[in-house]
């Protein structure tokens, strides 16, 4: 997936997957280190600097291979060189990219499976949630409350933005049987069930200081689409149904839209400038398709 890299540190930045078996707790015990985790390795060498475990003893497959995006900010009147992470596991956080440190960590969706990010950086896990042979209910699903479509930041108005998705799960495991070259999973999820809603997305702004939201926009659907900000002032985004979204990226208001198609799954409109003209990409199903200013 998707990393980043600091050139003052020279440090590469990227998430790693869930371990196996994915639902079955008491095959696996103990941290499982390095899964879903962020790791901070030197480019030259490849030598870790340091780590940071979102979800330690992941149960529910929540990978977290979802983009890090860098950032400096000032954060109670200092300034902060900070690694910006929307987890699949529910939870925004705001880290130090030079020590792995927690700033700020908050649910940016429904969250049931922790109560909150600990001052340790653990998280302080609520009871119930083990996935077992009848079923545990548990917010968000599989998919997560965002996965590897790309988030984006904008510097001028110092906010984070990211599709989430709204949904609960119903996690099983049972005591699975290993054999080469099978999936190895140690049970199953069943989605429709939870929250009493029915699963929706939004494209929500959030402030890396504090990890509060500042708006949303919401979707009648799950979005997997990327995001892009623009220095005008603008966000592009895609909703499920096809739709090619323009927002105001102060207040989310929407502009126009657009029907492409097919949806931007997993990837996101890309900008950039010919002949002193700028130009707005969007990828959708089998398309590319430009738009610009009127000259």
């Amino acid at each position: 997936m998707t990393g980043a890299y600091d050139p003052e540190q020279n440090l590469v930045f990227y998430g790693t997957g869930n371990p196996g078996p994915d639902y079955h707790s008491e095959s696996r015990e103990g941290d499982n280190l390095y899964s879903t985790s962020l790791l901070a390795l030197d480019a030259d060498t490849g030598k870790l600097r340091w780590h940071y475990q979102f979800t330690p003893h992941d149960v529910h497959d929540w990978d977290s291979t979802e983009v890090p995006v860098l950032a400096d900010i000032t954060i109670a009147g200092q300034p902060r060189k900070v690694v910006m992470f929307a987890n699949r596991n529910g939870f925004y956080y705001t880290l130090d990219r030079t020590t792995g440190k927690v700033i700020a960590a908050k649910p940016f969706v429904t969250t049931t499976w922790a109560k909150e990010i600990g001052r340790d950086g653990r998280p302080i896990e609520l009871p119930g949630h083990t996935p077992n042979e009848t079923g545990s209910v548990t917010c968000p699903d599989i998919t997560g409350g965002t996965n590897f479509w790309p988030p984006t930041f904008d510097p001028s108005t110092r906010t984070f933005f990211v599709n989430a998705r709204e949904a609960c799960m119903t996690f099983y495991a049972w005591k699975p049987d290993y054999k080469a070259g099978d999936r190895f999973t140690g049970g199953a999820g069943q989605r429709g069930q939870g929250s009493g809603e029915q699963a929706y997305g939004a494209l929500r702004a959030i402030d890396p200081a504090t990890g509060e939201r500042k708006w949303e926009f919401r979707y009648l659907t799950p979005s997997t689409a990327g995001l892009l900000t623009t220095a005008s002032g603008l966000i592009f985004s895609g909703d499920a149904e096809g739709n090619l979204l323009a927002l105001d990226s102060r207040d989310g208001k929407l502009l126009w839209r657009y029907q492409m198609g097919a949806a931007m799954h997993g990837t996101s409109p890309t900008t950039y400038m010919v002949d002193g003209r700028q130009y707005v990409l969007v990828p959708a199903g089998t398309t590319l398709t430009a738009w610009a200013l009127p000259r």
